[in-house]
């Protein structure tokens, strides 16, 4: 029974308090960011960013195209054989 009643207090300890000091990267990216270099912010980011924005836009053309698909399928009638 100690063993729960110390379990409290001893994740308080262990979340409070920091092995090492993390370093703030918020202005990093704000200067990488608000830089002026011609490039739309969707691809400010890299590599990384310009794979995530391709990959987006491919699904929401293909998900476009699909409803339109199946709007026209449905909104004619089926034929009888």
């Amino acid at each position: 029974m100690r063993h729960l009643l110390s379990f409290p207090r001893l994740a308080n300890r262990a979340f409070s308090t920091t092995v090492r000091q993390m370093r703030n990267k918020v202005p990093d990216c704000q200067k990488v960011f608000l830089e002026d270099n011609g490039l739309p912010i969707h691809i400010k980011g890299g590599t990384t960013d310009v794979l995530l924005y391709r990959l987006t836009m491919t699904i929401t053309l293909a998900g476009t195209g699909l409803s339109c698909y199946w709007l026209l399928f449905a909104s004619f009638p089926k034929r009888k054989a």
